[in-house]
């Protein structure tokens, strides 16, 4: 890439400024954020629907998430968008079907809303599989991210780059807890959009416009719905099983969650999740399209793309003026920081509230917040120690580590959806479900490590596409914890008040606020925007 220049520097430098100009001012604005748990996890709980939806998005977005969508884009077209578009429609289903459970609850992390509604099992179960998945995918693969993106598009060595985000972001986490981090994200927010769509437009620029793309890339291109045989996005896999892991990252992971715990009230909470519903419809446009731009350059040769992957890099380099190229590449750095201070809180979280303070239940809140910010430091300690080991794992294996989680996913999105609509789930049922799904997912994965040396069924469990494979599973588990739970006897309605839409009385599910109309009224334009984008981009 092009060498960046002194104004991109300084754009590049004004944004570190501005970041922690943020962090250090949302942390000072609010004593409770520094003495109290429900101040440090969960910034007091009182933030508006603005600032938690913008982080949903930029929380969500990683560097390698924007340049894995351009590369895939450049390689296949609009589809992989398809993950995007219907987070939308998830993010609608957090905000009026989990959010009234969870907040009314008054619960720090899923974990502990496993717990109140089946068993502390539940909770151990969850909190160590989400505190391993954080460890040693989310954080270590972030962190090496970031080494790669300095040291790709500034020119800095790999691990100095990697100490930079680490240390940067490391300590606006540690010392601002939740509250530092939801400001910063909207910040981060509007550097990502911004820089993203700089890419899009100047890139269209040189194509000649929309009409010139579309010819040159082709209608396959864009179109979003591919037949069942095709093996990335088929549209029963897409339609019947991304929804499932859908609701699993959206609605019942702890990294996403923990945003909308910290809302000041139901509406503000759900407002934030239709925010961050509209704001999911642009990644299509401005994450995935630019690849789509990169490889029509590419037809004209106009410019040089080695693989789909290069996509997004390329075209920083070879068509942004100076200034834009730092823009482009604070966006790429906010992704990187904003996904980081987020998992960093997550897991701190989970290791503070569902670990210490389980064996240790009269801690004191001080200690509590103690210990998050200590636990943070180890976290970026392991993360860095952690990056060596994926340079000696091969590519291959390291990405399905990442899947890890796609797989074992579905028995937690049953046992949250079957728990809320079927009061007669109890913790044996959720025990069985949740074992027997981790258990198939686990086997999963070691089948499709050793596909090449299966045969007959055991190559057809190994080979089947992962979002078909979401699909059984969830209805195995689903079945498991509706079978094992009637074996079980029933629980009474005091032990499940106000965790099952049945043990839920009518005006408890009745918000009073006045907004109520409005939001469903936000939710169906974007439904119906939704339906447009498919429209559009249905070949």
């Amino acid at each position: 890439m092009a060498k960046l220049g002194s104004f991109d520097w300084v754009i590049i430098l004004v944004y570190f400024l501005l970041v922690f100009g943020v962090a250090y001012w949302a942390t000072r604005r609010e004593k409770s954020t520094r003495e109290t748990s429900a101040g440090y996890f969960l910034a007091g709980r009182n933030v508006g629907w603005f600032i938690i939806g913008a982080s949903l998005f930029a929380s969500n977005i990683g560097s390698e998430h924007l340049v894995g969508l351009a590369g895939t884009g450049a390689a296949s077209g609009v589809a992989v968008g398809q993950f995007e578009i219907l987070a939308s429609l998830i993010l609608l289903i957090l905000g009026w079907v989990f959010v009234p459970f969870y907040l009314r609850s008054g619960v720090f992390t899923m974990p502990e809303f496993l717990e109140r509604r089946y068993s502390s099992g539940a909770r151990w179960y969850l909190a160590i599989i989400s505190i391993v998945g954080y460890v040693l995918t989310k954080i270590s693969v972030t962190i090496a991210a970031g080494g790669i993106v300095f040291e790709a598009l500034m020119g800095i060595d790999f691990w100095v780059g990697a100490l930079v985000v680490v240390a940067a972001t490391g300590v606006y986490t540690v010392l601002g807890g939740l509250r530092a981090v939801l400001y910063t994200d909207m910040l981060q927010m509007f550097v990502l959009v911004s820089g993203s769509a700089a890419v899009l437009f100047i890139g269209l620029g040189e194509l000649g416009g929309w009409p010139a793309l579309y010819q040159t890339a082709g209608s396959s291109f864009f179109d979003m719905w591919k037949p069942i045989s095709d093996p990335a996005f088929p549209w029963t896999g897409i339609l019947f099983g991304a929804p499932i892991l859908g609701v699993w990252y959206w609605c019942t992971d702890q990294f996403i969650v923990q945003r909308v715990l910290s809302a000041g009230n139901q509406q503000q909470a759900r407002r934030g999740t239709i925010f961050g519903g509209f704001l999911k419809v642009l990644p299509l446009f401005i994450f995935v399209l630019p690849g789509v731009v990169a490889y029509s350059l590419a037809q004209q040769g106009r410019l040089e793309l080695a693989e789909p992957d290069h996509a997004l890099p390329t075209l920083i380099g070879t068509l942004l003026p100076v200034g834009f190229k730092g823009l482009v590449v604070a966006g790429l750095l906010a992704a990187l920081m904003s996904s980081l201070s987020s998992v960093f809180n997550s897991c701190s979280t989970l290791i503070t509230w569902d670990i210490y303070k389980k064996l240790h239940p009269e801690a004191p809140d001080r200690r509590l917040v103690v210990v998050g910010q200590v636990s943070t430091v180890v976290l970026v300690l392991f993360g860095l120690a952690w990056i060596p080991m994926i340079k000696l794992i091969s590519g291959q294996l390291y990405q399905y580590l990442q899947s890890v989680q796609a797989y074992i996913s579905p028995p937690i999105a049953a046992v949250f959806l079957v728990g809320l609509f079927w009061r007669r789930a109890n913790a044996r049922g959720a025990m069985a479900s949740l074992l027997v799904g981790f258990v198939l997912g686990m086997g999963r994965l070691v089948a499709e490590l050793n596909k090449d040396s299966l045969t007959g069924w055991l190559h057809s469990y190994a080979d089947i596409n992962f979002l078909h494979f979401a699909v059984l599973l969830f209805v195995v588990c689903t079945a498991v914890l509706i079978v094992v739970s009637l074996t079980a006897p029933r629980l009474g309605d005091a032990q499940l008040a106000g965790l099952t839409y049945a043990t839920t009385s009518a005006p408890a599910r009745e918000s009073p606020d006045p907004g109520r109309r409005r939001d469903l009224l936000l939710s169906l334009l974007l439904a119906a925007l939704v339906g447009l984008v498919w429209l559009y981009f249905s070949g």
